[in-house]
């Protein structure tokens, strides 16, 4: 199938190349009501659709952003690319969207094929294990958002949950219950600020109610490997935790089906609070209390500050960090222990 061009579209409309691309870019308020009328007709005849890309060079826009995410399937982020897709659509944008599955190399591939494809600026959820390449673009002028997770030595445009505030909130609330022996379950910080955030508002709330740290609480988990210690060998110690406090909706998961496996009743054996919301909560048997981010909310809002950017209304060398605020959800996975 030949490709349409527009000179094809301009031989057809008997007119030049200049005044068909004038048409194509709007600027036709001194054009005649018969040649737009005779490159429209020439457009429809022909099929002709615009590449943007080549447009382009011209003008040097795309009017397309990228999205760099790890788990395109994972529940909170399709609601972030819902609220990116949604407020890009309202202001005219296209988004492409790449999947990396947490794999630091195809991240990278990732963003640097979209910089070749000419996009505006991009948004990325990333692995840590690509700051050098991210700093490097924000040194040049590209203009890049971060949003979910920030590293200690990455510095970008950010868009974060208030995970400080919602991790000691979560904490606060099994505290009121009773609750002094409270397990934080958490994947390693490896410079992770975010998870770092979180550890510090369970810090948070055990000093504001002088509770003993106990270095045992803190426990870990692997996307590859599960927990470092089990769970359930941990609640066979003679100084077990009454209370799971969760920092991933994927180590919730595991948790809740190993403590099923082994018959544990939650909460008359231990109670749980998970961060992230957890799909079709309500079918549960006993529903889980969790931290519930305002995932759309952050889609919306890093789609907002890349396009200030692109809009000049803020400056590329301008860093921003937004803040969305969390909400806890109480349901029935928290025991009152107070005696």
């Amino acid at each position: 199938m030949t490709k349409i061009r527009i000179i094809d579209v301009a031989t057809r409309a008997s007119v030049s190349k200049s005044t068909v691309s004038q048409y194509l870019n709007g600027r036709f308020g001194h054009m005649s009501a018969t040649t737009k009328e005779k490159i429209r007709l020439a457009v429809e005849e022909l099929n002709y659709v615009p590449n943007p890309i080549a447009r382009s060079l011209k003008s040097d826009k795309t009017k397309t952003i990228g999205v760099i995410v790890r788990d395109i399937a994972g529940f909170n982020i399709s609601r972030v690319l819902r609220g990116i897709d949604d407020f890009c659509k309202e202001n005219d944008y296209n988004v492409l969207i790449y999947n990396t599955d947490f794999n630091e190399e195809i991240e990278r591939r990732s963003l640097i094929t979209l910089k070749q494809m000419c996009v505006d600026g991009i948004i990325i959820t990333s692995t840590g294990k690509n700051n050098d390449l991210i700093n490097d673009y924000v040194k040049s002028g590209f203009p890049l958002v971060q949003f979910q997770l920030e590293y200690q030595d990455c510095h970008t445009n950010i868009v974060l949950s208030d995970y400080r505030q919602a991790a000691q909130k979560a904490t606060e609330h099994l505290i009121k219950l009773g609750h002094k022996r409270i397990c934080f379950l958490t994947q390693e910080f490896a410079g992770n600020l975010s998870r770092t955030e979180r550890y510090q508002g369970y810090m948070d709330a055990l000093k504001a109610h002088d509770i003993e740290f106990e270095e045992s609480f803190i426990q870990y988990w692997k996307r590859d490997s599960s927990f470092i210690q089990s769970p359930i060998s941990l609640l066979q110690t003679t100084n077990a935790p009454t209370a799971f406090f969760t920092q991933h909706l994927a180590i919730t998961t595991d948790l809740l089906k190993q403590l099923n496996q082994h018959q544990f009743n939650i909460p008359n054996d231990v109670s749980i609070v998970g961060f992230d919301e957890i799909p079709m909560v309500e079918m549960f048997k006993v529903p889980i209390t969790v931290i519930q981010q305002n995932s759309y909310n952050l889609g919306t809002e890093s789609a907002k500050l890349l396009l200030s950017i692109l809009t000049d209304k803020i400056t590329p060398s301008e860093i921003k960090k937004i803040i969305v605020p969390c909400s806890l959800v109480v349901r029935e996975s928290c025991k009152n222990i107070q005696s």
